[in-house]
This record gives C-alpha cells, sequence and structure tokens, in this order.
C-alpha cells in the first residue's frame, strides 16, 4: 500500500513545471497536501473510502484543520460538522468564504472535495508568505456529508448550515446498515439538536466561491486548466409507473397484451429526445428501472422507473418535466394502461451571477486563460449556498477524461496550481467591491 500511495505522490509532481510556483503559492506544498490526504480512507484499488460523518472523514477534517492553525487561521466548527478557519481582515465586513469538502464515495478519486478545500487553504498560505492583509474576512470552509453516498441525501452539511434540512428529513435517514442518523451523529460527537442549530451560526458571507474538478471533458478538449461554471443544474427526479397485465408469456396472444415494458421502452426513447428541446445545457436520464414479477416467462403487470432531469434554469427544467409527463401519459393511452406519475425531488437550479462570472473571466485572463463557460451538472455546496441568497461562483480545473467518484480521477498539479493562481486574483478582487 505505501509504495502505491508514495507513486500517487510521485505522479503528482513529476511533470510539474517548477515555474508555476510564485507569488506565495506552492505546488510542491498543494501536492503534499494532496497525498496526506489521500492517505486517510485509502483502498487497495488506489482510491479512497471516507463516508460523510465517518471516523475518517472526521480524521481528514482534523488534518486539515491542523494546517488552517499553522496557517494562522481561527477554527470554529459547528453541530453539523462544518469546519471554518477565518482570517481576519482589514475591516469587519462580510467574510469571502471558498472550500468544498473531505468525504468521499465508496472507492473514490482523491480530487474530488479536497482540491476545493486545500485550493482555498492555499491562498491563505500565499498571502502569508507575501505578507497581504485582506481588505475583508476571509474564510475557508469544509462543509461535511456533500457526497451524501451514505444516507442516500447529498449536501447535507451545507444544508443544515443554509436550514434547508428539518428533522422529520433527518429521521427518515438510514445508512446501508441500517443504522439511524441520530445515532451516527451522536457518535460522531454532535446530535440532531446540535446539527439542526447550526443554522443560526451567526456568521456574515459576501460571495463564496468553490473550486472543484469538472467531472467532464470540456476543458480536456478546449485544452485549457481551468473554466468557469456557468450555473448548476437543479435536478428533479421523476417517479414514473405504467401498470399493465401481466400473463403467461407463451399462452397470451401478441394482440391485445398491455406490457407495461413495452410501453417503457417507447418512453425511455422519447425522453432522450426532449432535453433539446427546451434548452442547450437541459439533460434527462432514466437511470433506474424496476419490474414486476421480473420473471422470465411472465408479461410484466408493473414498471417503475425514475428519470433525473437537470437544467441549470428552472423555467426550462420545469417546463421539461412537464413535456416527459404528458409523454408518460400519451403512451399510457395508447397502450390501455394506467400510469402514475410523481415528482419526489425538485431542487431549484443555480444560474451563476454574471457579475461574478465576469469576475472570474477577469481572473483567468490575468494568466492568458482563455474563458471557457460550462453548466454543471452535479450538484455542489454553491449550489445550496447560492440557493439561500449568497452570492455563489465556481470554477471548474480540467480533468483527465472526464473522469470522478473513481481511482483513475486525475488532475495534474500543474492544473491544481493554475486554479490556485485564478482564485487567489478573483478573492482579492471581490475583496475590494
Amino acid at each position: 500500500m505505501e509504495a502505491s500511495e508514495k507513486t500517487f505522490y510521485d505522479k503528482l509532481i513529476e511533470n510539474y513545471h517548477t515555474e508555476l510556483s510564485h507569488s506565495g503559492v506552492s505546488g510542491e506544498r498543494l501536492a503534499s497536501r494532496l497525498y496526506k490526504l489521500s492517505e486517510i480512507g485509502y483502498t487497495e484499488s488506489g482510491g479512497v473510502n471516507r463516508p460523510g460523518y465517518s471516523f475518517k472523514e472526521k480524521q481528514a477534517k482534523e488534518l486539515v484543520i491542523g494546517w488552517m492553525k499553522n496557517a494562522g487561521l481561527t477554527i470554529s466548527i459547528d453541530g453539523a460538522g462544518n469546519v471554518f478557519g477565518k482570517l481576519e481582515g482589514k475591516g469587519e465586513k462580510p467574510s469571502i468564504v471558498s472550500g468544498s469538502h473531505v468525504d468521499s464515495v465508496p472507492n473514490g478519486g482523491h480530487f474530488d472535495g479536497p482540491l476545493g478545500v486545500l485550493a482555498a487553504l492555499e491562498v491563505v498560505e500565499a498571502w502569508r508568505e507575501q505578507g497581504y492583509t485582506p481588505e475583508k474576512p476571509y474564510e475557508v470552509v469544509i462543509f461535511s456529508d456533500e457526497e451524501g453516498s451514505r444516507f442516500k441525501a447529498g449536501l447535507t452539511g451545507s444544508r443544515a448550515y443554509m436550514g434547508k434540512i428539518d428533522i422529520e428529513e433527518l429521521k427518515g435517514l438510514r445508512d446501508e446498515n441500517g443504522k439511524p442518523f441520530e445515532q451516527v451523529i451522536t457518535e460522531y460527537g454532535s446530535s440532531v439538536a446540535h446539527y439542526l442549530d447550526a443554522r443560526n451560526n451567526p456568521r456574515e458571507i459576501d460571495t463564496f466561491v468553490e473550486v472543484h474538478i469538472e467531472q467532464g471533458k470540456v476543458l480536456e478538449r478546449e485544452d485549457r486548466p481551468v473554466g468557469i461554471v456557468s450555473g448548476i443544474a437543479g435536478p428533479a427526479w421523476l417517479e414514473v409507473t405504467f401498470v399493465g397485465e401481466a400473463g403467461h408469456a407463451g399462452n397470451t396472444p401478441m394482440k391485445g397484451r398491455r406490457d407495461p415494458l413495452v410501453a417503457s421502452a417507447l418512453f425511455i426513447k422519447a425522453v432522450k429526445e426532449f432535453p433539446q428541446q427546451v434548452s442547450d445545457t437541459a439533460v434527462a436520464t432514466v437511470g433506474k428501472l424496476n419490474v414486476y414479477p421480473n420473471g422470465v416467462n411472465v408479461i410484466a403487470q408493473e414498471v417503475q422507473m425514475i428519470v433525473d432531469i437537470r437544467d441549470i434554469h428552472q423555467e426550462t427544467r420545469d417546463r421539461l418535466v412537464d413535456l416527459i409527463f404528458a409523454e408518460a401519459e400519451k403512451i399510457a393511452a395508447a397502450a390501455d394502461m394506467e400510469v402514475k406519475l410523481v415528482c419526489n425531488t425538485k431542487i431549484t437550479p443555480l444560474p451563476i451571477q454574471q457579475n461574478l462570472q465576469d469576475k472570474l473571466a477577469k481572473a483567468l485572463a490575468k494568466f492568458e486563460i482563455e474563458p471557457t463557460y460550462i453548466p454543471s451538472g452535479a450538484g455542489h455546496d454553491a449550489m445550496i449556498l447560492g440557493g439561500g441568497g449568497i452570492s455563489a461562483a465556481m470554477l471548474f480545473v480540467r480533468s483527465k477524461d472526464g473522469i470522478s467518484h473513481n481511482p483513475k480521477e486525475w488532475t495534474s498539479l500543474n492544473d491544481c496550481v493554475a486554479v490556485v493562481h485564478v482564485l487567489k486574483a478573483f478573492i482579492e478582487d471581490v475583496m475590494v467591491d
């Protein structure tokens, strides 16, 4: 294991352009910290396993807290386990905040989350070496349980901070072992009451900016290290159930069959065609399908599926929902069967404010990087804060082959350091507003 871990560090620095370490930013320090975090929850296949509210997630936070303290930050931790490291500015003003998370999906990669936290911290290290005091307070944040893989309900740390989760939802959360959230948060060192009290944190935030790997191939295709997130898609999850008539696969004539699986096939094919009718950024996917009774020689009685619909604009996302619902009803009517339609989840998308995109573009131009604007199909903590009235922005970093949530997840150290420089320039710019 040790040799594999060392290989991760060696791979980070082997093609690093050392001239990128300037203005107080150190690529070597960033590589060392990424490596040390990778050791916590390291898996045999080269990935990492740090579920939300686990000992491993807490251990990773404690490691970063040590670095925060050494950088001169004052630490506070709320009841949801969110960690804030604060650097005082020249005046008592709302803070500029940057960060991400350190939890992971099972056997995930080493950049999704940690890079955003360490990039935010590297800005502080650079200022310290330059003797720079920011105009406003600056805070580095680690949000808890962003991935949500443990409870199938993500962004729980940032949602607690913004007051977007309630006691009824928490009561329904169970991990893969059936352990209730209340027990997990108690073992973590908090409680449900303290968790919910995170919303009463008196912190004032002016702007939140998050760095994240792209989880796509746009930047790789454009050959650019860093890009601007134009908006974060809000998902709508639709439960669609076609109810037909079960029968024997051999004895039931083809004419007159009411087969919900055939109706589902027509529906799935139709879903693929709708997003382009409403928006260039809309997507729709049928990712889960259950057939009942699911017998080899039985015409199905019922087929249930989940349609995941996303867009960065609420109006077009909701129009897509309506189109897909209408198509399901049309197919069911033509097949003489019932269809049940339920919208289980509907999260508001977050278009990034144009003035923040412009400032990000200005920061990119400082390093002669042409701006590439990319919608984020995945949810992030920035979406939760932005949806709560805080100005929020995001930077994407080039990700090899677009791979994420996988041990093969990779972003070069050159690109990691490039985004730190861009982040630093952006934060210094918004500090003077």
